[in-house]
């Protein structure tokens, strides 16, 4: 398997317009796990000539990783952990990659103590006198059972003043703060599929995930990018905007865009962008990044240390952790969210749920819904938050079903 990431591709809008000019079956609008997964698997299952246009100068997306200066690999976009409980997800993707095992544990600094999240047994005692400590472990445990994960904004419900006293501690040292950073929203405005992201565990398990299988690409998402994309059925195209190939059209609440008429698209990005935000501009969330080279082995006991209740940044992740790299210096990364703005370089992470916001969207994709062989994929494309191996089961599933029509 590729090993270095060093697959050469093409460049450029004109060598976009070349591969579309000489015949392409399907045209997917980004390189991330969605356009990749669903490229590979039409190129091989079905045999269809694919062009894949990649905005950034790589693959891979937002989990595109790279050495920095130190020989540290680092991720690029945030931190990305593999986890699932999807066999076919985890089955198709070491078809392109070898495994690291790693199990991630992520800390909270509360005041100054690390705290394992989500919060647990070992949390509590770390935080309650011993007595209390104990009884809110028998109360959970009769409440909720064993080893089971149960959402703030559940327990916050819970009649039982000694749980309720735990649900407000939870609430202000590890949720609030943390997310009026990373939404600038009270965690009363934030989606329940996003609150339902930060549980009480009823048990002693200090890693953040319980999935069947966890871990790390031997070496790096990169490779595994470059070896799915290894087809002769695929042509990858870089630093080209796919929507200067298509030339969005809106006439009479119509869209069009140009494109052969029996040629599909998988579109992976924001549907308001390809519209030209003609009815405004969806709100997202996007990131800062700060990295910093320390002439030491390790800075942080773990991957990843949340700043819960201080500190302008959500989290600081030492990536020698996640690689299993043994070095003599590390490289951290402060990570600051803010709001998306379109400014240059800015990168939209996350859509902002509400009804207000999902209403906006459906609009959106109302228009595309109107063209034949039209396909929205992915977290950008579907206003929606999804962790990486939904995006592999989402990319099969499509292909599944372009297959079974076809």
């Amino acid at each position: 398997m590729n090993k270095c990431g060093t697959q050469n591709y093409a460049s450029g809008i004109s060598s976009a317009k070349k591969a579309l000019e000489a015949g392409i079956d399907v045209l997917v609008a980004g390189a991330g796990f969605a356009g990749s997964v669903v490229a590979r698997e039409l190129a091989e299952r079905a045999n269809k000539k694919v062009l894949v246009v990649e905005q950034r100068s790589h693959v891979g997306g937002n989990a595109f990783d790279t050495y920095d200066e130190a020989g540290v690999l680092i991720h690029a976009y945030g931190p990305h952990i593999f986890h699932t409980n999807s066999k076919r997800a985890y089955e198709y993707l070491s078809r392109f990659t070898e495994w690291r095992s790693y199990q991630h544990e992520v800390l909270a600094n509360i005041h100054g103590k690390l705290t394992p999240v989500p919060f647990n047994f070992n949390s509590i005692e770390q935080h309650f006198v011993p007595t209390t400590a104990a009884m809110l472990i028998r109360q959970l445990e009769e409440s909720f059972g064993k080893n089971t994960k149960v959402p703030i904004i559940e327990l916050q419900k819970s009649s039982n003043s000694l749980l309720g006293e735990l649900a407000d501690f939870v609430y202000e040292n590890v949720f609030l703060h943390y997310t009026l950073k990373q939404w600038g929203l009270r965690p009363e405005e934030v989606d329940e599929s996003v609150t339902a992201r930060v549980p009480v565990y009823t048990g002693r398990d200090n890693r953040y995930f319980t999935d069947t299988w966890q871990g790390m690409p031997l070496h790096g998402y990169t490779p595994l990018f470059d070896n799915m994309l290894n087809h002769d059925n695929i042509t990858v195209v870089l630093g080209a905007d796919a929507r200067e190939l298509l030339e969005f059209a809106l006439i009479d609440s119509k869209a069009s865009l140009k494109l052969p008429a029996t040629c599909s698209l998988i579109y992976t990005g924001p549907l308001d962008f390809l519209a030209e935000t003609c009815y405004g501009m969806l709100p997202y969330r996007s990131l800062d990044f700060v990295y910093l080279t320390l002439q030491q082995k390790h800075f942080q006991p773990v991957g990843t240390v949340n700043y819960t209740v201080s500190e302008d940044y959500t989290r600081i992740t030492e990536f020698t952790w996640l690689t299993g790299q043994e070095l003599d210096v590390t490289t951290i990364m402060e990570e600051y969210p803010c709001a998306f703005e379109q400014k240059p370089g800015q990168v939209p992470y996350y859509a902002i749920l509400d009804p207000v916001n999902t209403k906006a969207y459906e609009r959106y994709l109302s228009l595309f819904l109107q063209i034949p062989n039209f396909y929205a994929l992915g977290r950008l494309a579907e206003y929606r938050y999804f962790n990486m191996d939904q995006i592999v089961e989402r990319a099969l599933e499509l292909a599944d079903r372009i297959c079974a029509h076809d």
